[in-house]
């Protein structure tokens, strides 16, 4: 479960960047953020 919510979170976050560079400032920030708090590093929302 915890390499399923790094693979979650990695994807989130650079979809966050990606949609940053494309101009998309609140989208990405989004991305971001929820990228952050799925990690098992972060805040898990799941546990």
């Amino acid at each position: 479960m915890s390499l399923l919510l790094w693979i979650l979170a990695v994807v989130l976050v650079i979809g966050g960047i990606v949609s940053l560079l494309r101009g998309q400032i609140l989208w990405g920030i989004v991305l971001v953020v929820v990228g952050l708090l799925v990690g098992p590093g972060g805040v898990s929302v799941f546990t």
